[in-house]
C-alpha cells in the first residue's frame, strides 16, 4: 500500500510503501488521531522495517493508495 504525505513548508512529499496486508481501517484511524490532535507524532512502518515519524502539527494530507495488487496499468478500464 503505498501512502503520501504532505508536510506543510516543505515542497516535497514522504512517500512510504507500506506493507499489502496491513489493515487500511487501523492505518485511517492512526491518521485521524494524528489530524485530531489527539497524538502528537505520527509513525509509520514501511514495507522494509523502517519506522518513520512526522510531527502532526505539520501534516497537510495523506494520501492513501490502492495496495500492490490493485493497481492498473494502461488505458484499459
Amino acid at each position: 500500500m503505498d501512502v503520501r504525505i504532505s508536510v506543510t513548508q516543505t515542497p516535497r512529499e514522504i512517500s512510504l510503501e507500506l506493507a499489502d496486508d496491513l489493515d487500511r481501517a487501523a492505518l485511517k484511524s492512526k491518521i485521524e488521531a494524528a489530524l485530531s490532535g489527539a497524538v502528537d507524532v505520527l509513525w509509520l512502518t514501511d514495507k522494509k522495517g523502517r519506522d518513520v515519524a512526522v510531527s502532526a502539527a505539520k501534516i497537510a494530507f495523506v494520501d492513501i493508495g490502492a495496495s500492490e495488487g490493485e493497481r492498473r496499468i494502461g488505458f484499459g478500464g
